[in-house]
């Protein structure tokens, strides 16, 4: 696809985990500085993906995936063998549902979950889905702030800090075994966001944050190795 106004193709972003709030808003933000998106969402319902797409025809493609379901990674990684995407970034997680419940109170069942989604999905999507990503292009990660073992001074949120401190500790791993590499890898703390997952009590709308959270990917292009970044672009303590 190419921009109608040039011959010269659009850059182009695979975005994991785009059907709604955080992830439909960065597709929306790529868009407005000149992407072309690929975006996943779970199920065949309709989703605000799905808006983006017919508001921007030509610009969207949106492809299904469930991230902790390995069949379905290797599935779309089948069918994206041809295009070649700037950008490779995971998106998708989740948090258990009560924030409130500490590491002792958690069922296995629902520590799992968490930690299937927010820390071994996205390394899986990323292992089966790097090829798809040139060597000068990116990688990145949605982690979180309360990934960063240094910054926890006050605890809470157990189980979900956890997930993303094993992230963030996995992703070192791959960017270690890759090492020499010149692609750019990033893992990326956004702040705490009124979304479906930041709840209603979080202090930064969409609005303030996704256009830095999408500077800060582009700015991140051509550093290559591995960085633990906020959404200004400021190192986080690991």
């Amino acid at each position: 696809m190419t921009n109608s106004t040039s011959r010269e193709p659009r850059p182009s972003i695979l975005l994991i985990g785009a059907s709604r709030g955080l992830g439909a808003a960065m597709s929306a933000e790529f868009i407005k500085s000149g992407w072309n998106v690929t975006g996943t969402v779970r199920g065949t319902a309709r989703t605000e993906l799905h808006d983006l797409a017919d508001a921007h025809a030509g610009r969207v493609e949106i492809e299904q995936l469930d991230v902790t379901e390995q069949e379905q990674i290797t599935a779309l990684r089948d069918r994206l063998s041809g295009p070649r995407f700037e950008i490779l970034f995971v998106n998708a997680g989740t948090a258990n549902t009560n924030q409130n419940e500490t590491i002792a109170d958690v069922s296995t069942e629902e520590f799992v979950r968490v930690m299937l989604t927010n820390a071994l999905a996205p390394m899986r999507v990323i292992e089966a889905l790097q090829g798809l990503v040139p060597a000068n292009g990116l990688i990145g990660v949605m982690s979180s702030g309360q990934g960063s073992i240094t910054s926890n001074e006050k605890g809470g949120h157990e189980v979900y800090r956890g997930s993303k401190s094993a992230l963030n500790q996995y992703m070192r791993s791959y960017a270690a075994r890759n090492a020499g590499e010149s692609r750019a890898l990033m893992l990326l703390a956004p702040g705490w966001i009124r979304t479906a997952l930041g709840g209603p009590e979080a202090p930064f709308s969409l609005e303030e944050t996704v256009p830095d959270l999408v500077k800060a990917v582009l700015s991140k292009r051509g550093r290559p190795g591995l960085e633990y970044l906020d959404r200004m672009g400021r190192t986080v303590p690991w």
